[in-house]
């Protein structure tokens, strides 16, 4: 069965399809020893497609929860080289393995491992807008004030935030613990808007990605999704597609703002002069 060329890639777990697709664009990508082309249609079992000269290998997917814990990078290596341990050293399996979405080095929870680029794509890139759920203390007990301006969105370095949802769960003298559901996820964001409200991060805890919940996984330790989650991951994405299809289908139209009636009119206007009546 033929397919596109970025999708087998990405489906061998190159990388993402967008990624993919720059490979193609830059030479790096053949084809049973022909240069490659953007958008190309092979079958894996008969063409030798070739990466930076290696052959691919179509291997089965793999989706992993990982519970991450503080001072672990989310990022697969230490781009600084000074020995600090990834997401990626939690896992002890061989294979490209990519991280969905991030978390900061001092926050623990949920992180989904995959070597699916391409569904690691549409779960990561903003246009989908998947929920991401936090459990978060801070320092303080917000204002009703301040929730609001959080939930409706922030100014940070002159780009509003995304409305979220923003609910207090357990309040303490000192500290309070918030649920935080967003669909964006800009760098340190949930810390910087906190800090910024005038309430610090104490503790930040991803509990939820998309449809996953974390569970059945300890700290620093890892997990194969059971198949029922795996179906509900493939669902979310689905439906996620359909959601980023109709906006874009929704904004390329100009709306019509004025009274329905005198729209009608002017429909009415343009058919007379259509009959010439």
């Amino acid at each position: 069965m033929q397919e596109r060329l970025q999708k087998v890639m990405a489906h061998a777990g190159i990388g993402s399809r967008r990624s993919c697709e720059d490979m193609i664009k830059q030479g790096r990508v053949t084809v049973n020893g022909t240069p490659a082309q953007l958008g190309q249609k092979v079958d894996p079992r008969k063409d030798t497609i070739l990466v930076n000269g290696k052959p691919i290998s179509r291997e089965e997917h793999r989706y992993i929860m990982v519970y991450k814990p503080r001072d672990v990078l989310s990022s697969t290596e230490d781009e600084l080289n000074e020995g600090r341990r990834t997401v990626r050293d939690l896992v002890d399996i061989p294979g490209h393995l990519y991280p969905v979405g991030r978390l900061d080095k001092n926050s623990m929870g949920l992180m989904l491992l995959t070597n699916d680029g391409d569904l690691a794509h549409k779960l990561t890139h903003p246009s989908f807008g998947h929920k991401k759920t936090y459990l978060v203390w801070v320092e303080g007990r917000p204002t009703r004030q301040a929730l609001i301006d959080w939930r409706k969105g922030v100014d940070l370095e002159g780009q509003m935030t995304l409305p979220c949802q923003v609910k207090v769960v357990e309040e303490e003298e000192s500290r309070t613990r918030l649920q935080i559901v967003m669909r964006e996820g800009r760098k340190r964001q949930i810390r910087r808007v906190a800090a910024q409200l005038g309430y610090p991060v104490q503790n930040l805890l991803r509990i939820k990605l998309g449809p996953l919940h974390l569970s059945h996984v300890d700290l620093g330790k890892w997990r194969d999704l059971t198949p029922d989650e795996v179906r509900q991951l493939r669902r979310a994405v689905r439906n996620s597609e359909k959601r980023a299809e109709a906006t874009k289908r929704f904004s390329g139209k100009r709306r019509d703002n004025r009274p329905k009636h005198k729209r009608k009119k002017r429909h009415n206007a343009n058919r007379s002069d259509k009959y010439g009546k």
